[in-house]
């Protein structure tokens, strides 16, 4: 199985560097917009026979463009939903943007049972993810599917379960608005190498730049300081 995961167009808390993970949050800005009009071409020729979108309005609305011109009807899922930021929710200081960073980097580095301050464990995100993309194998087989998500949502699954990543290369801490990660694999059977156990999926492309090049001039969130802020994952993570 294909899964194309998309990062959602930028939206107004990304400008302002903002913790805003709470359903429903905001829409896109214009240029999220504009971004989300260029994934169709940019993902032209691929043989995608579903799309799934989470339950925050902006991954429905950087759908919109691909949905019609594959002629599909989005698929709502709470698993797609970003990693929620519990206690640090809508919050943009330093001290609680290095909380939420070195959370999703020690789970990263295998610690799942850590805790984002007043929200969920690795375990509860990953196993949430995991359900929608086993849900999806089991309706398109060995297709292609595509997913509209979020940023830290599809660095924590992808750099979780791929097998070739490597954190020395730093493109990986690249996910721009509407950036695109392609991933083959499948999913472990729960009662097989077990639902927390990292691998699966090989990245085939990681496209951390926006759809059709239309980056913003300000911040596209605060998870894309998980490069610019030097806290990075050790290249031994499985």
């Amino acid at each position: 199985m294909q899964l194309i995961l998309i990062r959602h167009g930028q939206t107004p808390s990304n400008l302002l560097n903002l913790l805003d993970t709470a359903v429903p949050g905001p829409g896109l800005t214009p240029l999220g917009v504009q971004q989300a009009a260029a994934v169709p071409a940019d993902l032209a020729g691929q043989p995608i026979s579903a799309l799934y979108v989470s339950n925050l309005v902006r991954t429905a609305q950087t759908a919109e463009p691909l949905a019609a011109a594959l002629g599909l009807t989005p698929e709502i899922r709470e698993g797609l939903r970003e990693i929620s930021a519990g206690s640090l929710e809508m919050k943009s200081d330093t001290e609680s943007l290095t909380a939420y960073l070195l959370t999703l980097k020690a789970w990263l580095t295998g610690d799942l049972s850590a805790r984002m301050p007043g929200a969920d464990t690795g375990y509860e995100v990953l196993e949430r993810f995991d359900d929608v993309v086993r849900e999806a194998a089991d309706k398109h087989g060995g297709g292609t599917v595509a997913m509209v998500s979020h940023g830290a949502m599809i660095r924590f699954w992808a750099g979780y379960r791929a097998t070739n990543i490597d954190w020395s290369d730093h493109k990986y801490f690249e996910l721009s608005n509407t950036g695109i990660v392609i991933v083959d694999g499948a999913m472990p059977a729960p009662n097989g190498m077990g639902p927390h156990t990292p691998g699966g999926w090989e990245i085939s492309e990681w496209r951390g730049t926006p759809a059709g090049g239309l980056a913003g001039s300000h911040s596209d969130g605060p998870t894309a300081e998980f490069a610019a802020s030097g806290i990075v994952v050790d290249n031994d993570n499985g």
